[in-house]
């Protein structure tokens, strides 16, 4: 089961809509138009196309799964008591002074410019259930680092 936001919801629906109805008819074309060019034992073209179409085929399927393992977060009961999906965190790396602002979200919603990370990561994992003003200990592939939890949001 996948949390995320209605907004995240909506936008798979939407890529799935769009790859079953343009991308579909796109890679149908791809292979009617390679079928044309003769011998299709000896077609790289049409292999290709069929690939294409085979690709887009288990995309769709695990587009499907994913939108039907789907649970919309609730967002009017969510609190800012403690760290949990969809809450902001601003934070301090208590060795460097640097300073961070994160929103945990959904794996397939994470988005690092947006400043959205997956709750499946090490320092999501490591602020989840934490309170302001905890500092936390985060195992990240570089090491540990320290941050301190200076503010949540919702």
């Amino acid at each position: 089961m996948a949390y995320m936001t209605q907004e995240g919801y909506d936008r798979m629906v939407a890529q799935l809509r769009k790859m079953e109805t343009q991308d579909r008819a796109a890679a149908a074309a791809a292979i009617a138009e390679a079928r044309d060019k003769g011998d299709l034992s000896e077609n790289s073209e049409y292999e290709a196309a069929k690939e294409a179409q085979g690709m887009l085929e288990l995309k769709i399927n695990n587009l499907k799964a994913a939108i039907a393992e789907a649970k919309i977060i609730d967002t009017s009961k969510l609190t800012a008591d403690t760290v949990q999906i969809l809450s902001t965190v601003e934070m301090r790396n208590t060795k460097t002074g640097m300073l961070m602002k994160y929103t945990i979200v959904s794996e397939s919603e994470a988005n690092l410019r947006e400043g959205k990370i997956s709750s499946q990561t090490p320092i999501a994992q490591g602020l989840l259930g934490h309170k302001e003003g905890d500092t936390v200990e985060v195992k990240i592939p570089q090491g540990i680092i320290s941050l301190e939890i200076l503010k949540i949001t919702i």
